[in-house]
């Protein structure tokens, strides 16, 4: 099914303001803390929103500067000897990251098990929950964005939590408090069936008072100062905005630093970029694919376009997605029009953003990070096993006491030994068959069917043409992964938009591994079975497609 941009304005809209106001403080302090100017956080916004969106086949990523590429960017301007050479770097990896996307390197992503990926998530949430503490209470020291372990300003994730207190600020947590309040009021079910409510979302009203208060509690012991606000830099006319706009120094080409640092960029922001495809596919209510080699292609075009204006380096960002997929984001336009807002309130109020406390973004973030970590998650994935829950809980410390890519490489290896280890039993091979003219498909698995197998599994499904049925063969199969199973109920839920017919035979003595509800009703008989054409009948008719590992 196809979306268009302008079917769900009615949710993207406020989806795409609700991620703006999340995404202006974490530009200026991804910038800031890249030893970068502000403006350069605020260009990659616009850039991410607008240029990478527009060639993206991501129906609910959004694109930004990332926390995860600020300690490289600090060390390389500083190195290189300046931002001008700096640039020349982001626009070599930006063309780098094309590359990549037209020799469908994409494909990697879905390498990483799903476990690593929700764990990834899980840790993801803890850490903005944890890193969004201070600012509720009125601790502004360590820039936004930074999700390490160890912050700019020399404490940890844990250690700040008990040196805010030495810094608390009253009007800070009465507003953070009374924007949780309003949040949490927002979501109830009594308020969702009043109409205006409906239109009037809960992050924006929370802005709105956070204003109000700010300006109320000025003057008074309660006063909340400039360094607790948004800070997005003011031109005082038209050709001051203009040139707060950098070209990169294109001698620098011929510099091999240079091109160290835009070789090492590009592999950072593309491992980066297909993790968070991932997470914010199985984040989508209608489980769409991005086309991972697509969004390569497009983030590239974004660097390119970032680096000759003057903007930090770009990827596609969780927090900012996540924020966007429960402010009930539905196509690319909610990240088209984050973008667009970010270059006009630049331009034109960008002393009203800095009126925003900081204290009523943190409590925005605070509901996006519990709603990504909610204890709930953790009890699914106890339920599905340990080969699952082990990974996941692995990446979820690991990235929570590193960083995002460490953890995520400490979760993979842990996922790896236990999918190595069965693996060692059988081998893996994927058969599919289809008779075209009948519109029949059947994909027979294979004794052991592990993540290892994802990529091609997911492919042959993507395959699947309209109005068709499928049958998912899985009579000689032993043992099947959760991630496997996770992608059939996946494709339940986009095969209903597309008119396929999908059924599962042979798996009736398989573990569903906490999928029973979702696929059981899915399970035939030989009696379904018999109807449909043979294999060898397909086969006649179009040669067979055999795949091993």
């Amino acid at each position: 099914m196809k979306n268009n941009l302008f079917s769900s304005l009615k949710d993207d809209l406020p989806a795409g303001l609700v991620v703006f106001l999340v995404a202006v403080p974490l530009c200026l302090g991804i910038a800031l803390a890249s030893g970068a100017p502000l403006f350069s956080g605020i260009i990659a916004g616009m850039v991410g929103g607008i240029v990478v969106t527009s060639f993206s086949g991501s129906q609910l990523g959004v694109s930004g500067p990332a926390a995860g590429l600020a300690v490289i960017v600090l060390a390389a301007i500083q190195d290189l000897g300046s931002f001008d050479i700096f640039l020349m770097a982001v626009v070599i990896a930006g063309v780098i990251q094309v590359v990549l996307g037209i020799l469908r390197a994409g494909i990697i992503g879905y390498y990483f098990p799903s476990s690593v990926i929700k764990g990834m998530l899980a840790a993801i949430g803890i850490i903005i929950f944890l890193k969004q503490i201070p600012h509720a209470f009125g601790y502004d020291a360590d820039p936004e964005g930074d999700l390490g372990f160890i912050q700019a300003d020399g404490e940890n994730t844990f250690s700040e939590l008990l040196n805010m207190l030495n810094f608390i600020s009253p009007g800070a947590i009465t507003i953070a408090t009374l924007s949780l309040a309003i949040l949490i009021i927002w979501e109830q079910k009594f308020m969702k069936k009043i109409k205006v409510f409906q239109i009037v979302q809960g992050p924006l009203v929370v802005v709105v008072t956070g204003i109000v208060l700010g300006m109320v509690f000025q003057g008074s012991d309660m006063a909340i100062t400039a360094d607790h606000m948004v800070s997005i830099p003011v031109a005082d006319s038209l050709a001051g905005f203009a040139n707060q706009f950098t070209l990169p120094d294109f001698t620098a080409i011929t510099n091999p630093q240079v091109w160290v640092v835009g070789i090492t960029m590009a592999i950072v922001a593309s491992l980066e970029t297909l993790l968070c495809v991932e997470a914010t596919d199985k984040l989508d209510p209608q489980k769409r694919v991005t086309p991972p080699s697509q969004e390569l292609r497009a983030q590239g075009i974004g660097n390119m376009v970032a680096g000759l204006i003057g903007g930090l380096p770009v990827t596609q960002v969780i927090v900012r997605s996540s924020a966007n997929i429960q402010s009930g984001g539905k196509t690319r336009m909610s990240a088209l029009f984050h973008g667009l807002l970010i270059l006009f309130s630049a331009l034109l109020i960008p002393n009203v953003l800095n009126l925003i406390p900081l204290a009523s973004l943190a409590a925005i973030l605070l509901v996006v990070g519990y709603k990504l970590a909610k204890p709930a998650l953790f009890k699914q994935m106890y339920k599905t096993g340990w080969k699952q829950f082990i990974p996941f809980v692995v990446t979820v410390l690991a990235i929570v006491f590193t960083d995002l890519l460490v953890g995520i490489g400490i979760g993979l290896a842990v996922a790896i030994v236990f999918i190595l280890f069965n693996n060692l039993k059988n081998p893996y091979i994927l058969k599919n068959t289809h008779d075209q003219s009948n519109k029949h498909f059947r994909i027979v698995l294979s004794e052991q069917v592990t993540f290892l197998n994802k990529a091609q599994i997911l492919k042959e499904l993507n395959r699947i043409p309209e109005n068709t049925e499928l049958l998912i063969d899985g009579s000689k199969t032993v043992s099947i992964e959760h991630d496997v199973l996770e992608i059939i109920a996946d494709f339940k839920e986009s095969a209903k938009f597309k008119n396929i017919d999908l059924k599962l035979y042979g798996m009736e003595n398989l573990d569903f591994n906490g999928y029973d509800d979702v696929l059981g009703e899915l399970v035939v008989d030989h009696a379904v079975v018999k109807n449909m054409p043979s294999d060898e009948a397909m086969e006649t008719k179009i040669p067979n497609v055999l795949s091993s590992n």
